[in-house]
């Protein structure tokens, strides 16, 4: 008996392990995020970018290697022996050349490289920016999809509840067996919201799962967060000032005015003479004198500068420079605009919204629930029910809209500034 209670607890448990372990996993918008920035193939791609500049600022600050020559000569044959003897009458050169660089050009090199690394971690930030705008996007829209399937599940279950009390009403006589029939063809219209609101709900938890470079399946993922907006909209200069200070696109388009400059420089250095020093030491055996047997000696070469080869450099450089001052102008206007259209989007849309929540929300509820009561009690047609039935519906589905693109457009918003100014 004790056994085979003890078998019923442990089957139990079993049992309830397994099904925590099926269950579905709720994620918060922070934790989604995380998961993105952690496992998201094209950002964590593109990072290695970041690596690989970081790899070129080494190469561009490494010193020339010098160079070693060995020369060998005097050998000869021995008239009086008539045989080849290696080392008779050798003498030998051992030397060493450094080519010196002037004008800083290693300085300046490296300085260039770690300008293109910020460049490129600018530009990954702004891809981070750009992606996590279609991540935002597919959790608004899960959000959205599972307020529009409660939404038809709850309107799914109020009209079998009219359903149910009219059929009570035919067979008390009160309504005709057409009116009822009427009444339960319109329900093929909720099973369909239903269906559709279902649909919708996966494909938006797919792209989510996408995005996340997740395998999980569908059933046992899900999200949660606030579906509702924020009434309060701080002024739009601030979000100007923000966009303007943080963006990364315009951080990398400054940076690249400075590593033009910087690369003109280089251009300027690269135009002057690098000396060649040189040393070597001498070891000749054959000198009648006997101070020169061992001999050292020391050289300085210099290229001779007839015709300026780097000329066309400089002017490339130079005009770089002005290039890149106006894609830089280019950008602080386009990232204005993008706030200012953004800032106007989501305005629009509280415009929009405040009067559906204080007003029509309420409003189409009471006049559903009036007009039932008066169809209910033979005050009203079946024709008024059915209206005030497919108004209530189009205003609550409206306003799940509404707040999903205040959503997307409050996404938007953020993009264009460069963080989450509106959660």
């Amino acid at each position: 008996m004790q056994y085979a209670l003890w078998r019923s607890s442990a089957w139990f448990l079993v049992l309830g392990f397994s099904l925590q372990a099926g269950a579905q996993t709720s994620l918060t918008w922070q934790q989604v995020r995380d998961r993105f920035e952690a496992n998201n193939p094209k950002l964590l791609a593109d990072k290695l970018n970041v690596e690989e500049s970081k790899a070129q600022e080494i190469t561009a600050y490494l010193r020339p290697n010098p160079d070693f020559t060995l020369s060998v000569d005097g050998t000869q044959i021995a008239p009086s022996k008539g045989v080849w003897q290696p080392f008779a009458g050798t003498f030998e050169t051992p030397g060493i050349n450094y080519l010196h660089e002037r004008r800083h050009k290693r300085e300046l090199r490296l300085e260039s490289a770690k300008k293109g690394t910020l460049i490129a971690e600018f530009n990954h930030a702004d891809l981070a920016r750009t992606l996590l705008f279609d991540l935002r996007n597919a959790f608004v829209s899960t959000l959205q999809a599972k307020a529009v399937l409660q939404l038809a599940k709850a309107n799914l279950d109020y009209y079998d509840h009219v359903l149910d009390i009219s059929r009570t009403r035919l067979n008390a006589g009160d309504i005709a067996r057409i009116d009822l029939d009427r009444l339960e063809l319109q329900r093929v219209q909720y099973e369909s919201d239903v269906q559709t609101a279902e649909v919708n709900l996966r494909t938006a938890k797919i792209q989510l799962l996408t995005l996340l470079n997740d395998r999980s399946p569908i059933e046992q993922f899900d999200v949660n967060g606030s579906f509702d907006f924020n009434d309060q909209l701080a002024p739009g200069d601030d979000f100007r000032k923000i966009a303007l200070e943080i963006r990364p696109d315009l951080k990398a388009a400054v940076e690249a005015v400075d590593k033009a400059q910087t690369d003109h420089k280089l251009a300027v250095a690269n135009g002057s003479t690098d000396p060649t020093f040189g040393a070597w030491y001498t070891h000749n055996s054959s000198n009648n004198n006997p101070f020169g047997i061992n001999t050292i000696g020391v050289s300085v070469s210099l290229p001779l500068r007839l015709f300026d080869r780097n000329q066309g450099e400089k002017l490339r450089t130079r005009l770089d420079v002005t290039r890149n001052q106006r894609l830089r102008d280019a950008a602080e206007v386009s990232v204005l605009s993008d706030v200012d259209s953004g800032y106007a989007t989501v305005a629009s849309t509280l415009t929009l919204l405040r009067p559906y929540k204080a007003k029509y929300l309420p409003q189409s509820v009471r006049v559903r629930d009036t007009i039932f009561f008066s169809y209910q009690h033979g005050g009203a047609s079946l024709l008024d029910f059915l209206n005030a039935e497919s108004e209530y519906r189009s205003v609550q589905l409206n306003y799940l809209n509404l707040v999903g693109s205040y959503l997307m457009a409050a996404a938007q918003l953020n993009m264009a500034v460069g963080r989450e100014m509106i959660p």
